[in-house]
C-alpha cells in the first residue's frame, strides 16, 4: 500500500529533496534493489497488454523486464545488489489478507468477463509473487553475475534502507515510498515528472533534505507516515496527510494525539498497539546488521549459459538478447 500520497507530500513541502537525474551521473555508485516491487512492476507493466509467456505456458513478464532494466544500469558502471522480502511480519498479515481476497476477486471477475483487454487486465490484478517467480529470478541474477541478499525476516525495502543507511550501498531503487519511513538517505524511483518522457531520467529522493523540508524529526516524520496509514497500522478515517502533519507537529507523541482528539477522530480500540508495533517494524533493521555476518549471493557472470536461458527457456528474441548482451562490453566507464 505504501504511505498514503506520501509523494504529494514530498513535492509540496520539501519539493528540493527531488531532483530528477539523468541514470549515468549514477556511475560508479552502489544500489541496492527493492526486489520485491521490481519484479511486480515488471509483471504488471502494460496493465491492459497480455502477459507475456513461453510455449509451457510459464509467465516471463518479470524476467525479460528485469533483464533489460539490469543491463541498462550495468550499462552505466552501475553496481546493483537486490535484496529480497524475508518473512513478513505478523501484523501485516490483515493487509496480506486483503490483497489475497483482491487477488481472489480478479480472478473470478476474469473467468465471466469476456472482453479480451478485460480479461488481461484482471489476470495481471490476480497476480501473486510465488517461490518459483522468485527462485527464477535468483538464478537470472546470478547468470548475470548480480548479487543478491535474502534476509530471514523483515520487508526487502527496509533491509536494502539500512545498508544505505550505514554507507554499504548509495542508493536504493524502489517504486514503495514505505522506503523513506525507514529513514533511507538517498531513494530512485521512476521519474515522477510526466513532462519528461525519456526513460534514462530517474527522480532521487534526499531524506535529510525531505524531512528539513517538512520541518519534522526522524520520529516525527515517522509517526506522520504511519498516521497516514501503512501496511502495518490502517487509516484512521478524516485523518488524511494535511491532518496527520498538524497533529504531529502540534503533540509530543501517539499517545497524546489519541488522548486529546479521541471525540474527533474515530481511532481503532486497538490502535495504540497497532501504532507502536508499526514503529517497531520501521526500526527493525535500524544497527543490527553486521556486514560481516551477511550472507551476500555472489556469482560470476556465464554470458553463454545467460544467452542460452533467455533464448531457449525464456524464449526471447535472439537478436534482441544478442544486442543486449553487448552492454556487458560497454565502455562508458573508461571515457
Amino acid at each position: 500500500m505504501g504511505i498514503k500520497s506520501l509523494t504529494k507530500t514530498i513535492q509540496k513541502h520539501s519539493p528540493e529533496s527531488v531532483t530528477n537525474e539523468n541514470l549515468y551521473k549514477l556511475s560508479g555508485k552502489k544500489v541496492a534493489v527493492d526486489a520485491s516491487l521490481i519484479i511486480y512492476q515488471q509483471l504488471l507493466r502494460a496493465p491492459s497488454s497480455k502477459l507475456s509467456k513461453n510455449s509451457q505456458g510459464k509467465i516471463t513478464n518479470h524476467l525479460t523486464g528485469i533483464f533489460y532494466k539490469v543491463m541498462n544500469y550495468i550499462a552505466l558502471n552501475i553496481e546493483l545488489i537486490f535484496v529480497f522480502d524475508g518473512r513478513p511480519p505478523a501484523n501485516k498479515q490483515n493487509c496480506i489478507n486483503m490483497r489475497k481476497e483482491k487477488s481472489n476477486k480478479a480472478k473470478e471477475t476474469a473467468e465471466k468477463t469476456t472482453c479480451e483487454d478485460e480479461k488481461n487486465k484482471l489476470e495481471k490484478s490476480s497476480l501473486r509473487l510465488t517461490r518459483e517467480m522468485i527462485d527464477d529470478v535468483k538464478h537470472l541474477l546470478s547468470l548475470m553475475g548480480v548479487s543478491y541478499i535474502h534476509p530471514y525476516i523483515g520487508e526487502g525495502e527496509g533491509f536494502a534502507s539500512e545498508l544505505c543507511r550505514m554507507g554499504y550501498v548509495d542508493y536504493v531503487l524502489t517504486e514503495d515510498m514505505d522506503t523513506m519511513a525507514y529513514q533511507c538517505p538517498k531513494l530512485i524511483r521512476n521519474c515522477i515528472d510526466k513532462s519528461l518522457k525519456r526513460s534514462d531520467i530517474v527522480s532521487i529522493f534526499d531524506y535529510e533534505k525531505m524531512i528539513e523540508g517538512m520541518e519534522l524529526t526522524h520520529e516525527k516524520f515517522l509517526d506522520f507516515c504511519i498516521l497516514c496509514g501503512c501496511d502495518y497500522c490502517p487509516i484512521v478515517p478524516k485523518i488524511g496527510t494535511v491532518t496527520a502533519m498538524k497533529l504531529v507537529k502540534k503533540h509530543d507523541n501517539i499517545e497524546s494525539i489519541i488522548s486529546e482528539n479521541s471525540s474527533k477522530y474515530d481511532f481503532p480500540e486497538n490502535y495504540l498497539s497497532l501504532f507502536n508495533n508499526a514503529k517497531v517494524n520501521f526500526k527493525i533493521f535500524k544497527d543490527k546488521i553486521n556486514i560481516d555476518e551477511m550472507v551476500v549471493n555472489n556469482s560470476e557472470r556465464d554470458i553463454q549459459s545467460l544467452t542460452d536461458y533467455l533464448i531457449n527457456t525464456i524464449e526471447m528474441s535472439d537478436k534482441r538478447v544478442q544486442n543486449t548482451i553487448k552492454k556487458f562490453h560497454n565502455n562508458y566507464k573508461n571515457e
